[in-house]
């Protein structure tokens, strides 16, 4: 009855999960804010600036000006607006899904300082003359749109009626102007060009005795709407000069969205099947396990009020990459301990606990580098750092203890009992309880190869590859994109195929000259090129109408100030710094340093060959390659984690060490029995990145590639690199101090004797 009640209970929590998945999964996934990059729209980053000498950009100045934009976007009708304030002297502003761009950057960014001027610039009446919250939108007599304005002293604008009345024509006008320019703007120089900078000049032939203006002029509704809003909102109390600046067109942020969920979609397919043929039940529980981890993760995420990004879901992507790395560990564990002998109760059991402490320790490293990401990344790289890190998490939470819950149920009701073949193991390599084996006496297949032996041959081939990728950056250099070098980034996108000539044409006779433009995309219908200068707001909203009405898609553009590039390379800079140093502190402190300084060495050798790559392929650097690096940083030790947590458990059955040949046939032991898993969860990872390479968007090809080599890259160093300097590391402690005693080491302190000497 016990045993019939746990498969009652495994069979009644799987239909509970997958009813409340199936019931509220597309409600959460609706209510998920989409990014720019997957449904359109801007992001500005503004420096802001005193209006006038000696005033203090405090805090709280930056708080009122937030506001103040906050009132303008109200305006506009943008559903969940991101505004938020970043150092002491910048104000991010992201708006998705805005229509008509060039109106709300120009409504943002208009100051709304109000002044009503003569012929000759005098100020005769300025914007606190009128009465606050008093503008409105309404309709003259001849049924054109106005704004009126009341005033806070009906007498004195009868008084600046009666002298502008009494000037001669045509200079007896009011002129009514937004941020005027001293020294610069001239309404005798503006009158005669066809669209002057101020908002009207109406004649005054008679003294007005009246409690509001009216501004009239060739308006469209929708602009005396803005225009009122912005004066209800009141004058910004600072100056804002864009930085940067991302401008995305809403098509192509739904392509970018189709594909990249078509990707996701395929890769995680692609894991499953995977995992099911290889390790059978295990697999089975895990791709539960994944179902509910994909689910939880963007509940978390909804709830916190996260927006997702391209790069955010190749966070949840790579995610169930980490997830089934955790079950790829306990499940080869449990295998293990089938293999020598144990019933499948007690392998389960032993292989659950054993296997606890690799996915604990390799969870923690890859949680440091996405920490580092978060709190030096911007924007989209923070979404896809705030998401890493909830994937994490949540991975550690469904894999190890939900996977252990459903595999444990049935096996402690004893149905899977003597049944090897559902773990993925042939009963000819299962030995008997009598022979009394240990892990460490398990053959596997992987016996023939002297990894030990032959490391000094790795350490050529590193050192010759990386002698190699040293003069291929010097020759080529990076292909630094404007995150990093400054500048402007144009994508023109069309709905049929574009050429090189037509695309280079179309921006000369448009003033932006060119004879550097790529065309990309699955149907070639995508055109990017970099300029070296900055294109000022105006510049964007000219090439983004001639983009639309040449092309029939609006263009993407980016902007980045010298200033923000610098500081994006030092952040870069800083990040792998700080991971790497925090994970050779952690590992140090959980391992021995030796094995700290030997993760390090690898992670540098990872990173180099991604670099390197770039360098060669002459492929774009840009903020989200920082984020793949780091991303590879966790991977690549996650992998060598698990190998020096073997080489641990390893050490401690043998109690004590006296000769180097024992420290090399722990090395290759562990390799050996590690090397499976390290494959096995790499091809799960790499399933993921290439249906992001293949199937996912142009935008994010750049990032799936610099995964894909870091992985590649990172799989070597573990095996090749991490284990194998370890080895020369502890050759000379064993040399220098005589037969070390494992089981004394142990009780010492990682930071006490076992010290490097300097």
């Amino acid at each position: 009855m016990k045993a019939r009640g746990r498969i009652i209970a495994f069979l009644l929590l799987v239909v509970a999960l997958f009813g409340m998945i199936g019931t509220t999964s597309m409600p959460i996934a609706k209510d998920i804010k989409l990014g720019l990059d997957l449904q359109g729209g801007f992001e500005v980053l503004y420096q802001v600036e005193a209006l006038e000498n000696g005033q203090k950009i405090t805090q709280d100045v930056l708080a009122d000006t937030a506001d103040a934009l906050m009132n303008r976007i109200n305006v506009l009708g943008v559903s969940e607006p991101v505004i938020s304030i970043e150092g002491d002297d910048r104000i991010r502003v992201q708006l998705a899904g805005v229509e008509d761009q060039a109106s709300a950057r120009e409504l943002l960014s208009t100051e709304a300082n109000l002044t009503f001027r003569d012929a000759n610039d005098k100020v005769m009446l300025a914007g606190n003359d009128l009465k606050q919250g008093g503008a409105a939108a309404t309709f003259g007599q001849d049924g054109q749109p106005i704004v009126t304005l009341e005033l806070n002293d009906p007498n004195k604008f009868a008084e600046v009626t009666q002298e502008i009345s009494q000037i001669p024509p045509p200079d007896n006008v009011l002129v009514i102007w937004l941020d005027f320019e001293e020294g610069v703007d001239s309404y005798q120089e503006e009158r005669l060009k066809p669209n002057p900078k101020f908002v009207s000049d109406p004649r005054v032939s008679q003294r007005i005795n009246s409690p509001s203006v009216e501004i009239s002029g060739a308006f469209t509704v929708e602009e005396t709407q803005n225009l009122a809003g912005i004066l209800n909102a009141g004058a910004l109390p600072v100056s804002l000069e864009e930085i940067s600046s991302t401008s995305v067109g809403a098509q192509f942020g739904e392509e970018a969205l189709d594909k990249t969920i078509v990707a996701a979609a395929v890769g995680t397919a692609l894991v499953l099947i995977f995992m099911l043929v290889y390790y059978r039940l295990p697999g089975l529980i895990a791709a539960i396990t994944l179902a509910v981890f994909v689910y939880l993760t963007l509940v978390t995420f909804e709830w916190i009020g996260g927006v997702l990004t391209l790069p955010g879901i190749a966070a949840v992507v790579l995610g169930v990459g980490m997830a089934v790395d955790a079950n790829i560990i306990t499940a080869e564990r449990i295998r293990e301990e089938l293999r020598i002998g144990r019933s499948v109760k007690e392998s389960f059991h032993a292989g659950a606990k054993s296997s606890f402490s690799a996915i604990f320790d390799a969870n923690i490293t890859t949680l440091i580098a996405a920490t580092v990401l978060f709190f030096y990344g911007t924007s989209a790289v923070k979404g896809f750092a705030t998401l890493s890190i909830i994937s994490i998490l949540i991975s550690f939470l469904t894999a190890v203890w939900g996977s252990r819950v459903l595999l444990g149920l049935l096996v402690d009701s004893g149905i899977l009992d003597g049944k090897v073949g559902l773990f993925g193991l042939r009963k000819s390599l299962v030995h008997k309880p009598e022979e009394n084996l240990e892990i460490l006496d398990l053959s596997t297949r992987f016996d023939r190869f002297d990894f030990a032996g032959n490391r000094n041959k790795f350490f050529l081939i590193s050192l010759v590859t990386i002698i190699a990728g040293m003069a291929v950056i010097g020759i080529f250099r990076l292909n630094l994109g404007i995150d990093f070098a400054s500048g402007t980034r144009v994508e023109i996108t069309s709905d049929s195929a574009l050429t090189q000539d037509q695309v280079e044409t179309f921006l000369d006779e448009n003033g932006f000259p060119t004879d550097d433009v790529v065309i990309s995309g699955d149907a070639s219908n995508i055109g990017v090129t970099n300029y070296v200068e900055e294109f000022s707001q105006q510049q964007i909203n000219d090439l983004k109408a001639a983009a639309t009405e040449e092309f029939g898609s609006d263009a993407n553009i980016s902007t980045i100030s010298p200033t923000v590039g610098e500081e994006l390379v030092k952040n870069a800079i800083t990040a792998l710094a700080l991971a790497s140093i925090g994970i050779i502190i952690y590992v140090a402190f959980r391992f021995e340093w030796r094995m700290g300084v030997a993760s390090i060495v690898a992670l540098l050798h990872d990173v180099f060959f991604i670099i390197a790559a770039f360098s060669l392929l002459r492929m774009e650097v840009d903020i989200n390659f920082v984020a793949a690096v780091l991303t590879i940083v966790g991977y690549s030790l996650n992998d060598t984690i698990v190998t020096f947590d073997r080489i641990r458990e390893n050490l401690r059955s043998m109690k004590k060490v006296d000769s180097e040949e024992q420290l090399a046939i722990i090395v290759n032991k562990s390799l050996r029995q590690t090397l499976a898993r390290s494959v096995n969860t790499v091809l799960a990872v790499v399933f993921v990145v290439v249906a992001l390479l293949v199937f996912g968007a142009p935008s994010i090809y750049n990032f799936s590639f610099a995964l894909l080599i870091g992985l590649i890259a990172g799989t070597y160093s573990s095996i090749f690199i991490a284990a194998q300097l370890w080895l020369v590391l502890k050759k000379r402690e064993l040399r220098k101090k005589g037969p070390i005693d494992i089981e004394k080491k142990e009780q010492e302190s990682k930071w006490g004797s076992d010290e490097p000497v300097v």
